[in-house]
């Protein structure tokens, strides 16, 4: 395996910062769901929109910004929408009703939807393919460490003072990130060279007409829609269905990171190895077994849950590794920032299309009452899944042939 330059280790680090604190940001509302409902007195429906609003913005930004998206300097343009980013989660700290919460979450997410399509295109820029392994499963351990580091700590602020604070301590965390990045990250503006449309709105068009391209589009909307669904009201659940009070939920998301972070580097580094298309598949068959048991238990002791918990998450975050690989070796370099926007904006409006399905088929009597119909929506999930498994064979396949036709190039070259 190739190794990695002390530079592009410095790089690594930094979008795994950046990823630790986009991703705390949405998956803090999950945890602090429960709290949410029940101060803002909203109903699971109305939550589900807070939670899709972010996602819904979020695909329409990267939408927007696809045209433009390898047309600047891509540090440039991670500054420009991680600033952004931060400023909305400020507004969310100080949201104080359903009204402005979702306003706050709207505008978050105009700015940190496209932040992730960035972020990979900048990995896919710097980094061969026979590194990205490695790269992906440190990045995709910022999911872990949000949930290790930030939603336990989001969790005992929020109920040693108020849900607001959790807020506040993403944007602390986000600010010192975006200066390190500022002073430190070299400019990345080698894609400028190889343009040829002679607008944002052709290169848009072009990228998304491109039949090869839309075979990973598709597979990440059906990942993301499988991914996201459980998420919105997993913390209600395990309140009010798992009998797990408040203030121990923090442990669940502890212990469920601290097995992600040991599961991901070896994930990583078993895509730089094997077929990534098999691993995919296996952590899908996995994910299935675990996603219809979880979402059927009652009443059940904290060591069970989490247990239960962290071998759930193992077949989620192995289904991420090895499809994010898939999905970068795609497009040409030329194309890799409209690629990654519109890959990351479909993602997004597919979780936001998640969460509101999962409000649909979920329902809650009372404030105390149990989430019903949970079970369903693992049900659900599964079939998802199953689907998934047939789109990125398919991505499997079209990056095969790539790779052929790359090797034959380079062979007639010589």
């Amino acid at each position: 395996m190739a190794p990695l330059t002390a530079y592009q280790k410095f790089i690594v680090a930094v979008i795994a910062f950046i990823q630790f604190t986009v991703v705390l940001d949405f998956m803090i509302l999950s945890p602090l769901g429960d709290i949410l409902m029940k101060s803002m007195d909203i109903t699971p429906s109305k939550f589900a929109f807070v939670v899709s609003s972010y996602a819904f913005s979020a695909g329409i930004s990267g939408i927007l910004a696809a045209g433009f998206a390898d047309r600047f300097d891509r540090k440039k343009l991670l500054m420009f929408f991680y600033t952004g980013f931060i400023i909305g989660t400020m507004f969310c700290g100080l949201a104080n009703t359903f009204e402005s919460l979702l306003a706050a979450r709207i505008f978050t997410g105009l700015f940190g939807g496209v932040i992730a399509s960035i972020g990979m295109a900048i990995i896919t820029d710097l980094f061969e393919i026979q590194q990205r392994g490695r790269v992906m499963g440190i990045k995709q351990m910022s999911f872990a460490a949000s949930q290790i580091l930030g939603i336990p700590v989001g969790l005992y602020l929020a109920t040693r003072w108020n849900w607001h604070v959790a807020f506040f301590m993403i944007v602390a965390v986000a600010i010192v990130v975006g200066l390190i990045m500022l002073v430190k990250m070299k400019p990345i503006a080698e894609h400028l060279k190889l343009q040829s449309d002679k607008s944002a709105f052709d290169h848009l068009i072009h990228t998304a007409k491109n039949k090869t391209y839309q075979v990973g589009f598709i597979a990440t909307a059906m990942l993301s829609i499988g991914g996201f669904m459980l998420m919105p009201f997993g913390s209600a659940f395990l309140v009010n269905n798992v009998g797990i009070p408040q203030d121990q939920i923090q442990w669940v998301f502890l212990f469920t990171g601290i097995s992600s972070i040991i599961i991901m580097p070896i994930i990583g580094r078993l895509s730089d190895r094997m077929d990534k298309f098999k691993i995919f598949t296996v952590g899908s068959v996995w994910a299935i077994i675990m996603v219809i048991v979880y979402t059927n238990i009652g009443v059940t002791p904290l060591w069970l849950v989490t247990a239960l918990n962290m071998l759930l998450f193992m077949g989620i975050m192995s289904r991420m590794v090895p499809s994010t690989i898939l999905a970068t070796a795609i497009p040409d370099m030329k194309d890799r920032g409209a690629f990654m926007s519109i890959n990351s904006s479909l993602q997004q409006m597919a979780g936001g299309l998640s969460a509101v399905i999962a409000g649909l088929i979920v329902d809650q009597q009372t404030k105390t009452s149990p989430i019903e119909h949970y079970d369903i929506l693992g049900y659900v999930v599964s079939f998802v899944i199953l689907i998934c498994i047939y789109f990125l064979w398919k991505v499997s396949e079209v990056v095969k042939k790539k790779e052929i036709e790359n090797s034959q190039n380079q062979i007639g070259k010589q």
